[in-house]
């Protein structure tokens, strides 16, 4: 019978490493760490917060590592709110429904996601469209960009009355307000007609 040498061959668990860092006393070590959570994309505070509080870090480091991200303005819950606006609106079109509840998940507060989410209405209020009229709402543009990446799936729906419901029941899974899903569910035919949504035909 042979026994396992002590150490050799074993990972610290989960509950080991949460204890080690309980026992840690150096800010600088809780900032790395912070930093290093920070590296793949930017965080909202309380994202920060939740990370190392459940890593087993000292609630007073924790909140000693985000004052100083918060002064080095490498946490900011406005810019990041805005920068998961124009993320969302760039590549993953969401109904301004969507958007609000994500953020809320996220730890930002309600007054920044209101103010954020009016800067993306004024902006989009304040750009003329092609014909000199006033552009369309925020909220119809991302969901023509949603329909339009989803061109195909709904052209092999033949039955017109079908299409706009998929289109329908698409956008408001995506967090778009009834009356948006109506608005852009019914632009659908028309498109079709145009070949907006029937790729490769003449």
């Amino acid at each position: 019978m042979t026994t396992a040498r002590p150490g050799v061959g074993r990972r610290e668990s989960f509950a080991e490493r949460k204890e080690r860092r309980a026992q840690v006393e150096d800010p600088a070590v809780v900032l790395e760490a912070a930093a290093r959570f920070l590296e793949p994309r930017a965080r909202s505070v309380v994202e920060v917060r939740r990370r190392l509080t459940g890593a087993g870090y000292r609630t007073d480091l924790v909140e000693g590592a985000i004052t100083r991200m918060l002064e080095l303005g490498m946490l900011d819950d406005e810019a990041f709110a805005r920068a998961w606006v124009e993320s969302r609106d760039r590549a993953r079109p969401r109904g301004e429904r969507a958007i609000r509840q994500e953020l809320g998940l996220k730890g930002v507060d309600r007054p920044t996601i209101d103010l954020v989410l009016s800067e993306r209405r004024e902006a989009a209020a304040g750009v003329p469209s092609d014909d000199g009229e006033v552009a369309m709402s925020p909220d119809q543009a991302a969901a023509e960009r949603l329909l339009a990446r989803n061109a195909r799936g709904l052209a092999r729906v033949a039955d017109p009355r079908q299409r706009r419901q998929r289109a329908y029941a698409l956008l408001a899974r995506n967090g778009f307000d009834p009356t948006v899903c109506r608005t852009v569910a019914a632009l659908v035919d028309a498109e079709a007609i145009d070949g907006g949504l029937v790729d490769g035909e003449d």
